[in-house]
């Protein structure tokens, strides 16, 4: 059984930057597909890089999951 996909209030509470693959779960996509459009600088959520680890800002993440 999988888990719930996090709810917009629940990422209104997240902290200022996420994981990648706590906001691919709020995307609705997986890991992996979120790490390629990162790769591809095609992502729709913006991020930092922190040297080979990369974190997604979460009001990026909120302005792409208002809008829809």
């Amino acid at each position: 059984m999988t888990a719930a996909a996090p709810t917009l209030a629940d990422v209104r509470a997240w902290s200022a930057t996420v994981s990648v693959k706590q906001a691919a779960a709020a995307l609705g996509c997986s890991r992996s597909q979120l790490y390629e459009l990162i790769k591809r600088d095609e992502a729709p959520v913006k991020t930092l890089a922190f040297g080979r680890r990369r974190v997604v800002i979460t009001a990026s993440l909120l302005a792409v999951l208002e809008a829809a």
